[in-house]
């Protein structure tokens, strides 16, 4: 079976083809010193594209792989969801790490225990 080609639209208007392997590449520079391997980064890369594909659409804009990046991210590391998202979400304060701490305290507080 054949899969439609995926393109990414970038900032400047380029489009390339979407990238699993520049998906790890950003995943594992925020992973950096963390215990995770590499099995992980393929599944999270495997997560976002399908996420990604499921919206049916050819041309994605490269700030939606970013937020794709963002959810599986967080369920693997919580110091790399917090780096990623201070890049990605241009974090200029104390305050913005402060408050995406708080999300993530109240997110974990949320889910159901075993």
């Amino acid at each position: 079976m054949e899969e439609a080609v995926l393109a990414v639209v970038k900032r400047s208007g380029v489009t390339e083809p979407f990238s699993r392997d520049k998906v790890v590449n950003g995943v594992r520079r925020a992973c950096q010193g963390r215990p995770v391997d590499e099995d992980a980064f393929q599944l999270l890369a495997q997560k976002v594209e399908e996420s990604i594909r499921s919206t049916g659409s050819a041309e994605i804009p490269s700030h939606e792989v970013g937020l794709a990046i963002l959810g599986p991210l967080r369920e693997l590391d919580e110091v790399a969801y917090l780096r990623f998202a201070s890049v990605y979400r241009s974090f200029s304060s104390v305050e913005d790490f402060e408050k995406e701490i708080s999300d993530l305290r109240t997110a974990r507080e949320d889910e159901p225990r075993p």
